[in-house]
């Protein structure tokens, strides 16, 4: 049979999830920063008309946005996770293929019908996310992921079509696609664009009438696959089961400068125990494991230090004192004192599926305990991140990042649920 594509997009995601439980916030302009408060990563379409862009720094800001009354947020990304995660259940509940793309994107797969517009039936969808879950979506319709993304765009753009638009029968997309820049095709980057744009290609029409030769002599056989797209020829299939991830890296900038290694060995313990947490919930074991620590290479005033160490596994392991064990004898063989780290992070590589690990036979026997790490990971799963954590990573971690702005953990933190009053 067959399909159309849908890509189903949260407005404002990270906004939105702000507005949810805080219905005044509703049509007032918000801006939700990076980690440490650093820069605007989300912007409500009132901040927008700012001219506020993203990536702007925080500090450059605040004289602006206190004068306009925006409402700043630190970004909370329990709230967000676990908001996104309600979008992706109902969509999964309403159709059986759904390919989650980012935090607020996935893509749907929709049968095709001659003739008719699935702007109907889309909009029911979006009804059902908005009541069940109070996120407000835009669906963009086309016979490949890549139309689906461009009719996404119009959606979010244009009023008029309630966002929601299907571009698959449309009488009007060879004007659609002349309105749609080259870089703003979906994997069209910046230095594609630069490509296309001396060619004299500059927008999504013509990139669909390019020559193919070109095409695949400059952008390869990816752009190719992106210019049959834009001519409706679907060659880019959901991914129902996403790959396992070749490397996991997990690591932050602090909120003040570390210079002792307890201080240290306390953050490289806590990001390690996250990648390992993200290590097993995809059923994988790393044979190698990189730790990295750098000082602030913009305070040109400081002496600066930046170095990583890589150790092997005697086998691959998603066990966390034994990661644990090769990141600390890393961290101890790079960290110098009398410098003021900024950032610090591990990294595990070499991963293999756990029910694929070469075992070593000279090696010591494996002292592992999978139940252990198995419970561990249902209690945080339940009732938040570092509930039960190693020892090593410490209690007050000084070090933490900034977040001066954070709005309560609405849905994963009893302790921060809203407090409803009722009165007879």
């Amino acid at each position: 049979m067959k399909k159309v594509f849908a890509l189903v997009d949260c407005n404002n995601f990270y906004a939105s999830c702000e507005r949810l439980f805080r219905p005044e916030l509703n049509n007032q302009p918000i801006v939700v920063l990076s980690n440490n408060d650093g820069c605007v990563i989300a912007r409500s379409n009132e901040v927008k008309a700012l001219g506020v862009k993203m990536g702007d720094p925080y500090f450059k800001l605040k004289d602006l946005l206190a004068k306009h009354h925006v409402h700043v947020f630190s970004s909370n990304y329990a709230l967000y996770g676990d908001l996104s995660c309600r979008v992706m259940t109902i969509l999964q509940q309403m159709e059986p293929e759904v390919e989650i793309y980012s935090i607020d994107e996935a893509f749907v797969s929709l049968p095709y019908t001659p003739g008719k517009l699935h702007t109907d039936y889309a909009r029911s969808l979006k009804e059902k996310v908005r009541r069940c879950v109070g996120i407000p979506v835009a669906m963009g319709i086309g016979p490949t992921k890549t139309l689906a993304k461009v009719a996404n765009r119009l959606a979010k753009k244009n009023a008029q079509y309630g966002g929601v638009f299907d571009i698959t029968d449309s009488n009007q997309i060879d004007e659609l696609l002349a309105r749609c820049d080259v870089e703003d095709v979906w994997g069209i980057g910046r230095q594609s664009g630069r490509k296309l744009r001396m060619r004299g290609i500059l927008t999504a029409r013509d990139l669909r009438d390019a020559d193919e030769v070109w095409i695949r002599k400059n952008l390869t056989v990816t752009g190719l696959r992106t210019v049959m797209e834009l001519r409706g020829v679907s060659c880019l299939p959901l991914e129902l089961a996403p790959p396992d991830k070749k490397s996991i890296v997990s690591s932050k900038s602090f909120g003040r400068p570390v210079s002792s290694l307890a201080d240290m060995k306390e953050a490289v313990a806590t990001y390690l125990s996250t990648a390992a947490e993200k290590l097993r919930s995809q059923g994988s074991a790393a044979g190698a494991i990189q730790v990295f620590i750098s000082t602030n290479v913009f305070n040109v005033n400081q002496p600066q230090h930046t170095q990583s160490m890589m150790a092997s596994l005697p086998q691959p392991s998603a066990y966390t004192p034994h990661l644990l064990k090769a990141a600390m004898h890393c961290l101890e063989g790079i960290f110098r004192s009398g410098y003021l780290y900024k950032k610090a992070g591990v990294m595990l590589t070499e991963i293999v599926s756990s029910g694929q690990q070469q075992i070593n036979m000279f090696g010591p026997v494996s002292a592992e305990k999978p139940e252990l790490m198995q419970a561990i990971d249902r209690i945080n799963r339940k009732w938040g991140r570092q509930t039960v954590q190693i020892a090593a990573a410490g209690l007050a971690k000084p070090w933490k990042m900034v977040q001066a702005h954070t709005s309560p953990a609405y849905t994963t933190n009893w302790s921060e649920l809203p407090i409803v009053n009722a009165t007879s």
